[in-house]
């Protein structure tokens, strides 16, 4: 099949790109420079340049694509109304199609909340981070759009890790410098998922999965905090150097994102695996905090 996918160059969008292709699929992935188009040729995926914020720079490409995956975070302006406008873009691209067409939007768990220990599903109302209340309104546009023609899938992916790092990059900065600084006590638990595992998910759903519904994407085993960095101090050379930032610190530090570093969540991943015959393959942090540190340096080199 032919995959179009927007992030491309990015961190998620990467992994999914390239997972789509070494699934035997032709992928096209959008990109605003002519040195990240190179980046994508590298991989035998085939560069659309263009940006989210010209539609007529991708439709005629997306057209053209089976399944299109919308991985893209526009930081560079009015995030909430690029993501609305690269929504209705992808949706024009299906509907103008004369064959069936799949769509898969990423969200993520953050649109759950703090469920303060409570494990949650895709049942559970949501209950979202001020810094995602927005993806609420556009999940439900994707979801809606699906019919005979088009199946859309929301894809809620866990705190993502491995390789470049993910949310995870902070606490190795902070680690190499002397110190692992954390959001929190380290008593709370995040939802993860490595990267390639996540990307695994997306080939699957773009593949089988039924539309209009929406699927947590992570290992199914919510960590603690304090385990997580701890392995990292230990990996680091720096055991027991932990210190949590005060709200002002974290608020200084991350901005609108320090609430959803210090967030507390249980997340079930039990649709998923059902419906895409999913199993994650890297399901504990902790064991392979020195891989993932060592990656991450890698990566910054």
């Amino acid at each position: 099949m032919n995959v179009f996918v927007t992030g491309a160059t990015g961190y998620i969008g990467g992994a999914v790109a390239a997972a789509f292709r070494r699934a035997g699929h032709r992928v096209f992935g959008l990109a605003r420079s002519s040195e990240k188009a190179r980046s994508l040729a590298r991989e035998e995926i085939v560069p659309v340049l263009g940006d989210l914020a010209a539609p007529d720079s991708f439709l005629a490409v997306a057209r053209g694509c089976d399944i299109l995956v919308h991985c893209a975070r526009d930081r560079s302006g009015d995030t909430v109304a690029r993501d609305r406008a690269a929504i209705d873009s992808l949706l024009a691209a299906a509907r103008d199609a004369n064959a069936p067409r799949a769509l898969l939007y990423t969200s993520g768990v953050w649109i759950y909340g703090d469920t303060g220990g409570r494990t949650v599903d895709e049942t559970t109302p949501l209950a979202p981070l001020d810094l995602v209340r927005w993806r609420v309104e556009h999940e439900q546009l994707v979801l809606a759009a699906t019919n005979a023609q088009l199946r859309t899938l929301v894809l809620r992916p866990g705190c993502v890790y491995g390789r470049a790092g993910g949310l995870t990059a902070p606490w190795f900065v902070s680690a190499l410098a002397g110190e692992v600084e954390i959001v929190g006590d380290g008593t709370n638990c995040w939802s993860t998922v490595h990267v390639t595992d996540l990307a695994a998910a997306y080939v699957l759903a773009g593949e089988r999965a039924p539309g209009g519904e929406a699927l947590n994407i992570n290992d199914g085993t919510n960590p603690r905090v304090g385990e997580m960095v701890a392995a990292i101090a230990a990996a680091a050379g720096v055991p027991g150097r932990i210190r949590a930032l005060d709200p002002d610190e974290a608020a200084e530090k991350f901005g609108p994102a320090a609430e959803g570093l210090g967030v507390h969540q249980k997340v079930a991943n039990a649709r998923a695996v059902a419906a895409l015959g999913w199993h994650p393959r890297h399901t504990s942090f902790a064991s392979e905090a020195d891989l993932y540190l060592a990656a991450y340096r890698a990566h910054q080199g």
